[in-house]
């Protein structure tokens, strides 16, 4: 049995009917690569059943204080049912990319149910008009809780289902699997008394480790004030900062050719693909808001979150983030000054976060306030719709992963590509999940069907928006890749 961290119990609070706190993700496969040239559900079943034992934290679940007196407790569920977690359905014909997309998106506006491990699988067979997929496809839609892991978290725990190889490798047996004792009401209650006593020795400690950091945040802050004058981002709203009344979701992605995003990258001296990504964003939203007659004159504001996890950790489920903030640009036409802009500009966040220290924010959100008092303010906030007025800071986020760069097998299917669902939040409801595999770069989005009822128009526009900075800083791209024309990534 283990706590919860500050960081993880806060994706708990902030659940709500309308904000499901989990995110996920569409995984495509092709089967000809398998031993009999399919894989069905009681194949996956079993391959999920045999590597069950490399990720023990699958079957944890939710143990809560009474009155939510601290922060719940992970356990190994008694009554753990791999077929509850493991689902199967197929698309009607034509089975498409909009038919999958749309299934997804249902799916995701699901909660996961909280008395069980947060996670599910639903093998999504039927996948025969796909262009970039060969007839008999399938896809795994998978959804795991934010309190479980961040998005970095996710992919470890992902990586223990695939080889590099299509031949499936037989597992070590694992040992018998015990649960945990659930444990007493009393017994968390207790148990609850001596943290909250401990409390503000925590809080000490992080102030004394901290003193440094701010110290030296200041010094960065005193000599950018002298060099230029402080530029402020503001932040202007959008269909995307407004209050979410309904679960709904929509899902939609676009692949590109990283070679063409780091030929783009390399035309703007010292940008990274990152800034490629956040560009192509930028002009992305500037097109799609521009179509509707709702483009704001300032720049539109992305936050970014950063994994700190440490190559340490192993398949530790804990989420250890932090972030940055950093204009879109979207109020620049032009591509390539567009790029030039928000490199200089996320230079100077990634110091500034450098110089505060994303180890000391992660703990300052475990230990600032005691956890009785950040439960109920969170939980008071989101059924309030509070949190659409404090997180005004932004307009979207956009999350960049990098995944494999050689071809992955999951019960000898070969992944063909993964597409990101992440969550989304009262006052940014437009989320980006970026990720590479292969050589590819898929941008996938999700949000609120209320706020973006055309999410293939928006998909096109981040399209274009590749496509403009391709050709500017490339030339005409006679000879382009298929896969930086496709929907289905």
């Amino acid at each position: 049995m283990r706590q919860l961290s500050g960081m993880d119990a806060a994706f708990v609070y902030l659940e709500t009917p309308t904000t499901p706190m989990h995110f996920g993700g569409i995984q495509l496969y092709d089967p000809s690569t398998a031993p009999a040239g399919r894989v069905g559900y009681e194949d996956f079943l079993q391959h999920i059943a045999s590597r069950l034992h490399l990720a023990p934290s699958a079957r944890d679940r939710l143990a809560f204080v009474p009155l939510n007196l601290d922060h719940p407790y992970w356990i190994n569920d008694p009554h753990f049912d791999l077929e509850f977690h493991v689902r199967h359905v197929a698309l009607p014909r034509p089975g498409d990319w909009t038919q999958l997309t749309r299934l997804a998106g249902r799916l995701h506006s699901l909660p996961l149910d909280m008395s069980r491990p947060l996670w599910e699988f639903w093998l999504v067979e039927g996948l025969d008009a796909i262009p970039t997929l060969p007839a008999g496809s399938y896809a795994i839609i998978w959804k795991l809780h934010h309190a479980a892991a961040d998005a970095l978290g996710s992919a470890e725990l992902l990586s223990v289902l695939h080889d590099t190889s299509p031949e499936v490798k037989p597992m070590a047996e694992a040992k018998p699997w015990v649960a945990d004792r659930e444990p007493r009401a009393l017994e968390l209650l207790i148990r609850a008394q001596l943290n909250n006593l401990r409390q503000p020795f925590r809080l000490a400690r992080l102030v004394a480790e901290g003193i440094p950091a701010l110290r030296e945040f200041r010094e960065r802050q005193r000599a950018r004030s002298i060099e230029k004058p402080r530029e402020e981002l503001p932040v202007p709203r959008t269909r995307f900062n407004g209050r979410i009344t309904a679960p709904h979701r929509v899902v939609d992605a676009r692949t590109f050719d990283l070679e063409e995003i780091k030929a783009i990258k390399r035309r703007v001296e010292g940008s990274t693909v990152n800034d490629v990504v956040v560009a192509i964003v930028g002009g992305g939203l500037r097109a799609y808001l521009e179509h509707h007659g709702e483009l704001p004159e300032a720049s539109l504001v992305a936050t970014m979150p950063i994994s700190v996890r440490g190559s340490d950790r192993g398949l530790d489920s804990r989420n250890e983030i932090s972030g940055m903030v950093t204009a879109l640009r979207s109020d620049l036409a032009d591509p390539l000054e567009r790029l030039a802009v928000i490199r200089d500009a996320t230079r100077e966040s990634k110091a500034i976060a450098k110089a505060v220290g994303a180890d000391l924010l992660t703990e300052a959100a475990n230990h600032v306030m005691p956890s009785t008092l950040t439960g109920l303010a969170m939980r008071l906030a989101s059924s309030l719709g509070v949190t659409n007025r404090l997180l005004s800071f932004c307009n979207t986020v956009v999350t960049n992963v990098p995944g494999p760069q050689v071809p992955f097998y999951c019960a000898g299917a070969r992944l063909v590509n993964s597409v990101g669902m992440p969550p989304v939040v009262e006052g940014m409801a437009l989320t980006h999940g970026v990720g590479s595999y292969c050589g590819t770069l898929t941008f996938a989005v999700s949000a609120p069907r209320e706020m973006l009822p055309d999410p293939a128009r928006y998909a096109d526009c981040l399209q274009r928006s590749f496509e403009e900075m391709r050709e500017q800083a490339c030339g005409p791209a006679g000879g382009r890749s298929d896969r930086s024309k496709s929907r289905a990534t």
